[in-house]
């Protein structure tokens, strides 16, 4: 079972930055990451995940300011930062497509593969709300299909320039004065719908040959992009059989592109709430629940569903709402939950307010792994990325005390078996982009 630290500032519970285990300042202080990074890594953890948007997405700033969310860091920047202090941990940050250029994006994570000695991720997003659209002298938001039209040609521009340098080009033979060798790297010359990149990058091959592709788009355009592209898959699935059902659809998807199921791991999103019995977790459940503000519960539910919930009464029935051009798959989660459990906004809200539409459980170490068992063995994942309700309390709930089941169980490493994050993985590059010889090393 692979697994994933996905570290959100102060906890992934919207009220997890009230809490007493939680480092309210968390989004602010180097040192709160760095502590959080060494104990997942002293952990084994695959990787640390961190998301990221371009701009504050709550419309309402009354919201943002009750919430911890709206100030954190970049994450490219942290992570190049947790590179030095850490020794075998993935690190995966999230960049969009939406608002960058293929270029920038392609030399800062070779940067960062190179800085870690081979531990990075790229998690490719697309932008999805108004609001950060905003921020980049546009009004709306690019129609969805336009956006992942935007995202097929970007990832072929990053990978192309990743593979512009040979794996052996960089010799620096001081006495002939040859830094690299003769035709070692080459201009990429890429022309476009969307982008003309010349290359080459200016940053060497890096230590996994290019640095590891996720990808959490759930829709039609998503699974494609990363059955060709993606090595990681980050998802939200409500139920084992919507579980098993994306995994067998997402993989059966990659043979079109000459790839191998197992070159992609599945790993989607729990959060876990875990206490020694089932009391002590609920009690420490609904200690979280009752720190929940209304107005950012409603700001979070309407950023989920991309629709303004705040002129509808909170203790009546989920609306009828239109298909948005934001994400798609995660607004039709969120309208299947409601209507499938007759919930009315304000327990809709309730109900997502920790894992935003992932997979929840709340109970003893038995009953965590017992779910994760049962969605691993079944064939609706490959591993988890958890989402700690607070930071660094439910980091800590789940390492002293679902891991030790985990293990007892054969299910999760006592060691790292490699050094970079692909060879945690066990995968390969996509076909057709990984350098002359695989490395995983």
């Amino acid at each position: 079972m692979r697994l994933g630290a996905f570290f959100y500032a102060t906890g992934h519970h919207v009220a997890g930055w009230r809490h007493p285990s939680s480092e309210a300042d968390g989004g602010l202080v180097l040192d709160r990451y760095v502590g959080w990074a060494k104990r997942a890594e002293a952990a084994k953890f695959d990787l640390i995940f961190l998301e990221d948007g371009t701009g504050i997405r709550d419309a309402d700033l009354r919201s943002s300011e009750r919430t911890a969310r709206s100030a954190h860091f970049e994450p490219v920047t942290l992570l190049s930062a947790l590179a030095a202090v850490t020794s075998r941990i993935g690190l995966v940050a999230t960049t969009s497509t939406s608002f960058n250029e293929p270029y920038n994006v392609a030399r800062r994570f070779a940067s960062l593969d190179h800085l870690s000695g081979g531990r990075a991720g790229w998690n490719l997003v697309t932008s999805a709300t108004d609001l950060e659209a905003a921020n980049f002298g546009n009004d709306r938001i690019a129609r969805h299909a336009d956006r992942y039209e935007r995202a097929e040609e970007f990832v072929d521009v990053v990978l192309g320039l990743w593979n512009t340098w040979d794996d052996d080009a960089v010799v620096i033979d001081k006495a002939s004065g040859q830094f690299s060798k003769p035709d070692g790297f080459r201009p990429l010359d890429h022309r476009g719908k969307h982008f003309e990149v010349r290359g080459p990058l200016n940053i060497a091959r890096t230590p996994q040959g290019q640095p590891v592709l996720v990808q959490a788009g759930s829709s039609g355009p998503g699974k494609d992009l990363a059955a060709r592209t993606a090595e990681i898959v980050f998802t939200a699935n409500q139920t084992l059989d919507e579980a098993v059902d994306f995994y067998r659809d997402l993989k059966g998807r990659m043979a079109r592109f000459g790839r191998a199921p197992d070159d992609l791991k599945i790993m989607p999103g729990l959060f876990p709430v875990v206490g020694r019995t089932e009391s002590e977790a609920r009690d420490k459940f609904e200690e979280l629940q009752a720190l929940i503000d209304p107005v950012v519960g409603l700001a979070l539910l309407s950023r989920m569903v991309g629709h303004d919930l705040s002129g509808f009464d909170p203790d009546g029935p989920v609306p009828e709402l239109p298909e948005t051009e934001g994400g798609k798959s995660r607004q039709q989660l969120m309208l299947d939950l409601a209507r499938r459990e007759g919930l009315t906004l304000r327990q809709l809200y309730l109900r997502i307010a920790g894992a935003r539409g992932h997979s929840q459980i709340v109970g003893t170490p038995a009953q965590i792994v017992d779910e994760m068992e049962a969605r691993f063995r079944a064939g609706g994942a490959d591993g988890f990325n958890i989402m700690p309700p607070t930071l660094p309390g439910g980091l800590d709930d789940f390492i002293a005390l679902v891991l030790p089941e985990l293990r007892r169980r054969g299910l999760f490493r006592t060691e790292y078996e490699g050094r970079t994050l692909r060879a945690h993985l066990g995968s390969r590059p996509p076909a057709g982009y990984g350098p002359g010889r695989t490395i995983v090393g």
